[in-house]
């Protein structure tokens, strides 16, 4: 026989609704995986007390009860599946899984059973139906009377609200059976009474979703928010997971608090809780309790008097209370060393966070996205711009996600996050080896890090990393080397046609729009300077001897297919980071070993370029005098085309009225002043005009004279 059976589409009846979901059943145990949520039920095989097989409307159902009261209703099983349920309960949870069918008889006249969380309402031996008294939000009596109110069930198109029991009167004396059915109804149900104090309160938290500011009174069971227009009760068994997110200016920090059932304000549904705090504030807390009960309790999670930051004060203390881990970013880091990423979404600027098991969108609307339900992600190109790409997500439900507007430099970062992930990218299509590796009944928080020791370990990371470098820092490098891990580049040696305009602006990507217009004014004033300094970069000796490397670019270039080996399929940026570390942490002595061949290469470099100078400036010598040649040439020519235009415009002028005389003849600096301030091209056209029209006005002045 097979040690686990799984089945696909199974409906787990919970508070009235069904949530689809996968169910796996093991030697260890029973596992359900709800779809839309993620959220995991896990029962052990031990606590199963008692399995029931009946016909149900969706199918066959199978109904587990456990030593503690809990009850669990699975439907969506075949009939044919019965036998090898029944065989696999009998060999791994000694049980026999007993076949009871519902009473159809029509009758509302039984009698009533407390069982665990559950009334059923039973007629003979068979049950009519059966209420979880977690469904139960409010229980009321009357004289013979016990009505039962339920949650509203957001999923469903029609939910039952309310039920009434006539309760008959007893002769036994001292005992109300309305008050005592009342009574075993409320022990069990899920009914939020603010009966006593209040463990801690937190005044005025700023809170994101649903907007404004709010008291949150915490209480053993249940979030009390106390707003000035709006009141909110949450119990605990609501919340589904906890965030706590650093913002990008590395002042403000997020804590968000994923619910489901979701907290409802008329038509609007808040699925996340979202507060927003400055790392700045600091807060005292005293609990309402004493000692003895607060270690009982907490078992050293919570002391009675606290003090810290407000944020970790208020994750702390939700953490002990809901009994969930506090998921905070991962490894992943951006452009601008932020841990999350700039977008928009539906038209709305947050930040989008990528997560060990997801990715989680603040803050409007809030969006959460598991690994597991993802089906591709895409890299599109912005709509707008070049400078931004989107970022979309389809989900293997069909729905979609597009966060747009992301920052190009943004782009390298996620995809080796993405790519990481092992998730498939749509642009690269499906390729073998892509598979998640993560367990699809895993809980999507069991692998994710505790906030708090996440941060002790980046504090102690940072501690070294400022130990390290007060000791590295004693300047063993006195040349101009390559530092891994410092971004430094120098676009004005690059481009030398550009140097100008690169150095005298920022160097900042965002003043690129102002860069433009002052460019365009540069090229039309310095044309002549542009062209030579074009001239002088093609012009570009490459028989000049090459600059020498830096000792640890020398032993990058001896490594590089080493560390490659090593670390098969590593990126480029992931091993220049790798590089950077191995030759951080390589002793002194094989330093001096890559610093003695710099040095020998510096001087052989030194040595070259010595003779080649001496080469280049015999040859330079040449070709200056050339030039200077040329030139005499050209101001001769200039000056003898000057002289013939204005004789035979005086000649021509004879013929022409005494009016136009002033306008017959120009100076030879009128005409240079006139036209030089036109540009240089019209004066060399202007000269081409007065060679080529030269002899016909000459001849016409002769035979004007005969």
């Amino acid at each position: 026989m097979a040690d686990t059976l799984e089945f696909n589409e199974i409906y787990q009846e919970v508070k009235g609704s069904m949530n689809d979901g996968r169910l796996r059943l093991s030697r260890q145990g029973v596992i359900f995986k709800n779809s839309k949520t993620g959220k995991v039920d896990n029962i052990q095989a031990s606590e199963l007390a008692e399995g029931v097989w009946r016909r149900v409307a969706l199918g066959h159902g199978l109904k587990l009860l456990t030593k503690n009261g809990h009850v669990y209703k699975y439907d969506g099983f075949r009939e044919s599946e019965f036998d090898k349920l029944s065989d696999f309960f009998k060999a791994h949870y000694r049980l026999e899984l007993a076949e009871k069918d519902l009473c159809v008889k029509g009758w509302n006249w039984g009698t009533v059973r407390f069982g665990g969380q559950l009334l059923s309402f039973d007629i003979g031996e068979q049950p009519v139906f059966e209420i979880p008294l977690s469904n139960v939000s409010q229980c009321t009596t009357g004289k013979n009377e016990v009505t039962l109110e339920f949650h509203q069930n957001d999923d469903a198109e029609v939910s039952l609200m309310e039920v009434r029991f006539y309760v008959p009167p007893t002769q036994e004396d001292g005992v109300d059976p309305v008050e005592a059915f009342a009574q075993n109804v409320l022990s069990k149900a899920d009914v939020i009474q603010a009966t006593g104090d209040a463990i801690c309160i937190f005044r005025e938290l700023q809170c994101l979703t649903p907007r404004g500011r709010y008291d949150i009174r915490i209480y053993p069971t249940f979030l009390h928010l106390h707003g000035k227009t709006f009141d909110y009760k949450i119990p605990y068994t609501t919340v589904l997971r906890l965030f706590l997110l650093p913002h990008k200016d590395q002042r403000q920090m997020f804590f968000v608090i994923s619910l489901d059932p979701p907290i409802k304000q008329g038509q609007t549904r808040y699925h996340f809780l979202i507060l927003l705090f400055s790392k700045d504030e600091d807060i005292s807390l005293t609990l309402n309790m004493n000692e003895e009960e607060v270690e009982k309790r907490f078992e050293g999670r919570l002391t009675k008097n606290m003090s810290g930051s407000l944020y970790e004060m208020v994750s702390r203390v939700m953490k002990a209370l809901v009994n969930r881990k506090i998921t905070v970013p991962g490894n992943f880091q951006g452009h601008s060393g932020a841990q999350c990423i700039t977008c928009s979404y539906k038209a709305s600027s947050g930040l989008l966070y990528p997560l060990e098991r997801g990715f989680i969108y603040v803050h409007k609307p809030p969006v959460h996205i598991r690994f597991d339900e993802i089906s591709f992600v895409n890299f599109a190109r912005g709509t707008t711009t070049t400078r931004s790409f989107d970022f979309e997500i389809e989900t293997k439900q069909g729905t979609q996600y597009t966060f747009s507007s992301i920052e190009r430099e943004e782009y390298g970062k996620l995809f080796d996050f993405v790519n990481a992930k092992k998730l498939n990218i749509k642009n690269r299509g499906l390729k073998e080896g892509m598979k998640q590796s993560y367990d699809e009944y895993a809980d999507s928080d069991e692998d994710q890090h505790d906030a708090y020791l996440e941060r002790m370990k980046e504090e102690g990371k940072i501690r070294e990393e400022n130990a390290n470098d007060s000791s590295d820092g004693s300047g063993e490098e006195t040349d101009e080397s390559f530092n891994p891990g410092e971004e430094d580049d120098d676009v004005a040696e690059e481009f030398d046609s550009n140097a100008s305009a690169s150095s005298s602006s920022g160097d900042g990507d965002s003043d690129r729009d102002e860069k433009k217009p002052a460019k365009k004014a540069k090229i039309v004033k310095d044309r002549k300077p542009r062209k030579k300094q074009l001239e002088s970069k093609k012009g570009k000796d490459p028989n000049a001897p090459k600059r020498p490397m830096s000792a640890y670019m020398l032993w990058l270039n001896a490594n590089r297919e080493k560390i490659k080996s090593d670390h098969p399929g590593i990126s480029i940026t992931d091993l220049s980071k790798k590089a950077g570390e191995l030759w951080k942490a390589m002793s002194k002595e094989k330093k001096e070993e890559w610093d003695r061949k710099a040095e020998d290469a510096r001087r052989d470099y030194e040595k070259a370029m010595k003779e080649y100078s001496v080469g280049s400036k015999s040859e330079s010598s040449k070709t200056e005098r050339s030039k200077k040649k040329k030139k005499k040439q050209e101001k001769q020519m200039k000056g003898k085309v000057e002289k013939k235009g204005a004789t035979s415009k005086s000649l021509s002028s004879t013929k022409s009225p005494a009016k136009n005389m002033s306008e017959s003849f120009k100076s030879k600096e009128f005409v240079s002043s006139d036209e030089s301030s036109s540009g240089e091209s019209k004066k060399e056209d202007s000269e081409e005009e007065g060679v080529a029209s030269l002899p016909p006005s000459s001849e016409e002045s002769a035979s004007g004279s005969d």
